[in-house]
């Protein structure tokens, strides 16, 4: 490691930092980056990420609270001699007359079948839809990439083909869609170039399920 050399001591001067130096005989070898090669080894395997649920389970948890605090207050005051509480006994009185094949027992039913159906949805899914799962080099590191962060660079890499006036990448989990504006060259040319670039560079993100790029290239309309 060679030492830092100071360029000046005032401030707005400028510090070379440390360089860590290679030597010929070290037995370090290069990453995947160093050595140009992007396609490294899956040691582990890369599921979906899990989402934490925060904000339905605090919601289903502040109702039971509620609904159980209530029937228990309720319970505790006719034990202590006093009458029900007037929705208790109207709720009872509702549940004995109301036929079963009543509108509002129907609609009742339906919006508790609907709404215990959606907690069992959350419960089985994992998920953080927009984080994309990345391969695993190691097996005690995960690692994700954001979607949008993944469509800004195949939209950056589609931009450096020549001929590429605009383009615009909608990524999802298994596909990302590629939509190119061209103003010069042929349009067989342009597609050929971005089929290339984007292969290469959705081989690059890293992800443990490459998705499969649906590519379109059109000239710009015409103004007025």
């Amino acid at each position: 490691m060679s030492e830092p050399q100071g360029a000046g001591t005032g401030e707005g001067s400028t510090q070379r930092l440390p360089v860590v130096e290679r030597g010929a005989g070290t037995d370090t070898e290069p990453g995947p980056y160093e050595s140009g090669v992007t396609d490294a080894p899956a040691s582990g395997q890369a599921g979906r990420f899990w989402s934490a649920r925060r904000v339905p389970a605090g919601i289903v948890a502040l109702l039971l609270l509620f609904l159980t605090g209530a029937f228990l207050y309720d319970v505790a005051a006719v034990r202590a001699g006093r009458s029900a509480l007037g929705w208790r006994r109207d709720l009872a009185r509702q549940l004995a007359e109301r036929p079963v094949d009543d509108t509002w027992v129907l609609v009742g039913a339906g919006v508790a079948a609907a709404l215990g159906l959606w907690l069992l949805v959350l419960a089985l899914t994992p998920g953080l839809r927009r984080l994309l799962p990345m391969r695993r080099t190691h097996p005690g590191v995960r690692a994700g990439l954001h979607r949008n962060a993944a469509a800004t660079v195949l939209r950056d890499r589609a931009m450096e083909v020549s001929g590429v006036q605009s383009a615009r990448v909608r990524m999802r989990r298994r596909r990302a869609r590629v939509r190119a504006l061209s103003h010069f060259r042929e349009l067989d040319d342009v597609r050929a170039d971005l089929d290339g670039v984007l292969d290469g560079a959705v081989r690059g993100l890293g992800l443990a399920r490459p998705p499969a790029v649906s590519l379109r290239v059109k000239r710009p309309g015409r103004k007025g």
